[in-house]
């Protein structure tokens, strides 16, 4: 049992061999596109805080997957540039809620007009199936990023 168990498994070490390099490279073609001096880590803190709402640094952290104390030099260096605003929480004086800025907000669109329309320029490129395959696999590599 255990030969048939392994020749299960192997594949799916392929598959996630090959999908975990195509999206690294992906992104990294992704991140070229950007017009901003901003690192990736801001513009993911950015757009999470715009996606989820005005919220603590801790949530935010958690939800960025690192320690508050970094998310908290994130956010230092977000609100000095002038893309977030700080707001004392309603009922917990010891926090704060970050909020994007009308600023953040233009940046944020601007990023995505560009990302967006290089990957639509190449998305033309594919055939038909083949962006029909990429649009019922998105919902998949959401799934994946839950986890």
């Amino acid at each position: 049992m255990p030969a048939v168990t392994a020749r299960r498994v192997r594949p799916d070490v392929g598959l996630a061999s090959g999908l975990a390099g195509s999206v690294v490279r992906l992104s990294r073609r992704l991140r070229q596109e950007r017009d901003t001096d901003l690192t990736a880590t801001q513009l993911s803190a950015l757009g999470s805080i715009r996606r989820l709402g005005p919220l603590t640094v801790g949530a935010l952290a958690a939800h960025e997957r690192v320690r508050p104390p970094s998310m908290t030099r994130t956010i230092n260096c977000l609100a000095e540039l002038g893309m977030v605003r700080r707001d004392p929480h309603p009922t917990d004086g010891r926090l704060v809620v970050v909020t994007v800025s009308a600023a953040g907000d233009v940046l944020l669109d601007t990023e995505r007009r560009r990302r967006d329309a290089w990957l639509a320029r190449r998305l033309r490129e594919l055939s038909p199936a083949d962006r029909d395959l990429l649009r019922r696999a998105a919902p998949l590599l959401e799934r994946l990023t839950q986890s």
